[in-house]
């Protein structure tokens, strides 16, 4: 459509209402944070709020947990990305934590477990430039290492800020002789409202997309970070 189309032809109002929800995960990646342990093993923790602006990511954790105080003392960790289909294996990570005994603030039915990885049935990777483990089976694996740690106004939670090291892609999802991924082979894991999606048929790309260009609903877009 041209500009003068989209004027003519505005989308219909929504019907909003006010309300008060108690989470906000409004459909975010989810990522499995591989930090390393006080007697060198890796833990690993499912998270649902991280964002990447560049090759800085940011970072939402719970402040009571073994991932908050591993990266307080030992900074460096693997950003994984579990494609959709392992949604199961990290559900079976979500009512676990590394911490013995569990901290109070957890919620009911929390527990222990000293192997994260054999949990969830997943298999350590050795990093190249940090010392937690990849996860072997997450497609996108990101080495990386805190910068900057902080508590939020509550006091429940710590936002971390980590500059990215090394990227790791499983080789299908590199589109050939390039250094980037294919978003049509790329199938990552969505938390929304507590609930595992994947993703939808592909509707446009944006006009600043490297990739092959593939038939677009929409006649333009941006990266959200130019608006």
């Amino acid at each position: 459509m041209t500009g003068r189309e989209l004027r003519e032809h505005p989308a219909p109002p929504l019907d909003h209402r006010t309300i008060d929800p108690k989470i906000l995960y409004f459909g975010t990646p989810v990522v499995l944070l591989s930090t390393l342990n006080e007697d060198g093993t890796s833990n690993l923790a499912p998270v649902s709020s991280a964002w990447a602006l560049g090759r800085l990511l940011v970072l939402g954790l719970g402040a009571t947990g073994q991932t908050a105080r591993n990266l307080a003392a030992r900074p460096e960790l693997v950003v994984n990305l579990p494609s959709a289909d392992l949604w199961w294996r990290v559900e079976r990570l979500a009512p676990l934590t590394g911490r013995y005994p569990v901290p109070e603030g957890k919620p009911p039915g929390c527990r222990f477990a000293a192997d994260k990885f054999a949990a969830a049935g997943l298999t350590g990777q050795g990093s190249e430039l940090v010392a937690p483990q990849r996860v072997a089976e997450c497609p996108l694996q990101l080495e990386a290492r805190a910068s900057r740690l902080r508590s939020d106004g509550s006091g429940a939670f710590v936002v971390v800020e980590a500059d990215v090291l090394r990227v790791h892609a499983d080789r299908d999802l590199v589109v050939p002789g390039t250094q980037h991924i294919d978003p049509a082979r790329w199938h990552p894991l969505i938390y929304s409202f507590r609930h595992y999606f994947g993703l939808g048929p592909q509707l446009g790309h944006s006009h600043r997309s490297e990739t092959t260009p593939r038939p677009a609903l929409h006649p333009t877009g941006s990266d959200a970070a130019d608006r």
